[in-house]
């Protein structure tokens, strides 16, 4: 019933342990690659922080990995806007110069991410209801949705509903049950507080409780929080309420301009 982040888990797994292994093994005194992040010392041991072009700032994907993986690790793109490098790249005859910026996950391709899924996890149809429990339509597998989702659901006009558009706010595991509300405002779509576990810190952990700034996915503006350690992870308060915030998703820590390390969303105070 989760959404996970496989991207986070590639940086930390493959690009700067097993690449940066290898990399090493072929006698290499650093790596580059094109992250948008900066990399700063303090008392000697590596800070990331946010580039400099925060449109496309990627230190939400780099939230897990260590301090000790970002030694001999350069990031040369995160000082320059995107607009600029591609001005370098077209100086220097790249045919990447004017190439549409890459989306999605590497690993799957150009095929959709539902078809993809397909290959692995059987269909499991089940129906979907609206959060008073009336009937809606059919799903084809609860792990095919994320929450906030409007795409997708095949609800069309219902009668006497008006014409908002309807969204994923819940999935209901125990019934098989996926379970919308009509509108990009509902209350059911938003959540007060989260638990957050496995917390990686890339230096040491911060005094808490503490007021820090946090993304629970990639490109949302920082939001102001409150964190506290409890018995089964973190709770993490927000000043205001917050959209969609999804299980198996990543939340990652601020303070300012300092990515400080993120853990997985394991529970909100939402709907349900």
């Amino acid at each position: 019933g989760r959404t996970p982040n496989p991207d986070v888990l590639c940086n930390r797994e493959i690009k700067f342990q097993v690449f940066a292994q290898y990399a090493k093994l072929l006698g290499a005194d650093l790596i580059a690659t094109g992250h948008y992040a900066r990399l700063t010392k303090d008392s000697g041991r590596p800070v990331l922080r946010k580039a400099l072009d925060e449109n496309k700032d990627q230190s939400y994907f780099l939230q897990s990995v260590s301090a000790a993986q970002f030694e001999n690790v350069v990031f040369p793109l995160g000082n320059l806007p995107k607009s600029e490098v591609r001005e370098i790249a077209r100086k220097h005859d790249l045919s990447t110069h004017a190439k549409k910026d890459s989306t999605g996950i590497c690993f799957i391709g150009e095929r959709r991410f539902k078809d993809f899924l397909k290959t692995y996890l059987p269909v499991n149809p089940g129906d979907i209801v609206d959060v008073d429990g009336n009937h809606m339509g059919r799903h084809e597998g609860l792990m095919y949705h994320t929450l906030g989702q409007r795409q997708g659901l095949g609800i069309g006009g219902v009668k006497d509903r008006g014409e908002a558009p309807w969204y994923v706010v819940a999935k209901d595991l125990t019934k098989n049950r996926l379970i919308v509300a009509q509108g990009n405002d509902h209350p059911a779509l938003f959540c007060r507080n989260m638990t957050v576990t496995d917390i990686h810190w890339i230096n040491e952990s911060p005094a808490l409780p503490t007021q820090l700034q946090v993304k629970t996915r990639y490109r949302q503006p920082d939001q102001i929080c409150r964190i506290d350690r409890k018995e089964d992870g973190y709770d993490i308060a927000f000043d205001l309420p917050q959209r969609a915030v999804t299980p198996g998703q990543w939340a990652c820590f601020y303070d300012g301009d300092v990515c400080l390390g993120g853990g997985i969303i394991i529970r909100t105070d939402a709907w349900i």
